[in-house]
């Protein structure tokens, strides 16, 4: 059940493409990470363009403000998953939202079960509620 935060640079894109971006991603959790289909969880934040630094750590990569920051809090995908998930994403997000390559920065943050509570306090996953 992947938490999805997405940073780009505000005034860039408008809501509807920041909705298409953001059903992207949310297809590519589904079709790598194996989320349940009801299992959506994305915070979008736009930030003024000089809150959002990136170099391209010496890889030749081209930065412009159509940046894209994709964090992805998850657990127990294998690198192998890992790189297909960023692989594809970065294929759709070209294709369906123009996204050049080097403007997509992708993460995963690994955590356990008991690092999810999805309401009410309860640690879902540790109770067996899910």
């Amino acid at each position: 059940m992947p938490n999805i935060n997405i940073h780009t640079i505000k005034g860039v894109r408008s809501p509807d493409e920041l909705r298409k971006l953001a059903d992207v991603v949310q297809q590519c959790s589904l079709d790598y990470f194996k989320a349940p289909a009801k299992d959506r969880y994305q915070i979008i934040t736009q930030h003024e363009p000089y809150e959002i630094i990136c170099e391209d750590t010496n890889l030749g990569l081209k930065r412009t403000h159509h940046l894209v920051f994709i964090q992805v809090f998850q657990q127990g995908r294998t690198a192998e998953v890992k790189q297909q998930f960023y692989a594809k994403l970065a294929e759709r997000l070209k294709a369906e939202c123009g996204l050049e390559g080097g403007d997509l920065l992708v993460t995963c943050i690994e955590n356990r079960k008991e690092d999810w509570s999805f309401g009410n306090g309860e640690a879902q996953f540790l109770t067996g509620a899910l």
